[in-house]
């Protein structure tokens, strides 16, 4: 066991703590990573505020790159000194959908057996099974995909939660291609990245939807080529006149992402797409929310498809070191998301900025 200095949430709502926590051995099946950098995500705030489950004290963050420093017994994927993005889908190859072959969905992801802890014993609850707001880590070996060691991590870490989430909405869930138009509406980090997807994928029109201009000059610079400002426009007009002009007889996008996770701007979606077009959520939703007044009739008579799209139905391993291989050819500007460098003592901070909608990400470097 040894100790590291860490961030908890101790109880619903209150600020976070820099603390010291103890990281066990690894054992079978388990490896311990030498964080390097890790994204401050929403999902990490919705964990303060008791939006996820109340099982504090939570070891926060999720969205990490870092080194393997030891590996428990069988472990054979990842060794001591590789270079690794945390990923919260281990898939474990047991479960129906991953015996039917579809990974994307396995039901009983792994995360380490053995539980990180306080320095007087109490259990730790870590974020998505990763806890990554640490100097070190204690997670599943099957959470550690290896990549390009030449990698920034501060980038690529990032697609250990919502780049990999926005890329994956589009490509993954939506299956956006050439010949085909795409609305993202809300440009955060996972809606920018959704379009920057979009652009992978040689999608257009790329339409970015957003009520701040910065996020929607964010998502022109990362390949959208229209912006709408829904505070000023009718955004599902707006969708069709522009997916109109492009291709005729279009009655909106042929997959609309929704980002932002509220019913208004989810009806927004659905009725801003083509007819047999598809819309999908991947911002996350509360528990209380509800999509009032949508007719049966219109959802029969569109046609097409409406997704979830978790964790962007990725694989991680064949998704990340596919992305960092883009990364590292200059096709896909990680660098882009990271909006300042942060130390780990930062993450209160951080989350008050995210209020403010003026980053995509901070991210902590240790």
């Amino acid at each position: 066991m040894q100790q590291v200095q860490a961030v908890v949430a101790k109880a619903q709502g209150a600020p976070v703590e820099l603390v010291t926590i103890n990281v066990p051995d690894p054992g079978p099946g388990e490896a311990v990573v030498q964080v390097q950098a890790c994204g401050v995500c929403h999902t990490d705030l919705h964990y303060r505020e008791g939006g996820i489950n109340d099982e504090f004290p939570f070891l926060l963050g999720h969205e990490a790159a870092g080194v393997v420093e030891a590996v428990g017994e069988g472990v054979t994927e990842v060794a001591p000194g590789d270079f690794v993005v945390l990923n919260w889908r281990a898939v474990c190859g047991e479960c129906r959908a991953c015996k039917r072959g579809d990974l994307q969905y396995c039901f009983n992801t792994h995360n380490a057996t053995q539980k990180m802890t306080l320095e007087d014993g109490t259990e730790l609850s870590p974020a998505l099974g990763i806890g990554a707001f640490a100097e070190k880590t204690l997670v599943a070996a099957g959470q550690c995909t290896k990549v390009d060691p030449e990698a920034r991590p501060a980038a690529v870490g990032l697609l250990g939660c919502g780049v990999m989430a926005g890329i994956g909405a589009a490509i993954n869930t939506g299956q956006v291609g050439r010949g085909q138009s795409i609305a993202v509406i809300g440009c955060g980090g996972v809606g920018v990245a959704a379009v920057a997807g979009a652009a992978l994928a040689g999608a257009s029109p790329i339409i970015a939807v957003d009520i701040d201009p910065q996020k929607l000059e964010a998502a022109r610079r990362l390949g959208a080529t229209h912006t709408v400002d829904s505070s000023q426009a009718d955004v599902v007009e707006e969708v069709k006149r522009i997916c109109a002009e492009t291709y005729e007889g279009a009655e909106g996008a042929d997959v609309v992402v929704e980002a932002v996770g509220r019913p208004e701007t989810w009806k927004q979606a659905f009725y801003a797409r083509d007819l047999a077009g598809t819309v999908v959520l991947v911002g996350v939703p509360t528990p209380d929310m509800v999509v009032p007044d949508l007719p049966l009739i219109d959802v029969f008579g569109r046609g097409g498809s409406l997704k979830s799209s978790w964790y962007g139905d990725c694989l991680p391993s064949r998704d990340f070191p596919m992305l960092v291989d883009l990364y590292r050819q200059g096709r896909l500007d990680l660098d882009a998301f990271v909006t300042e460098e942060i130390g780990i003592g930062d993450v209160e901070a951080a989350f008050e900025k995210m209020h403010g909608g003026n980053v995509l990400r901070s991210v902590v470097v240790l």
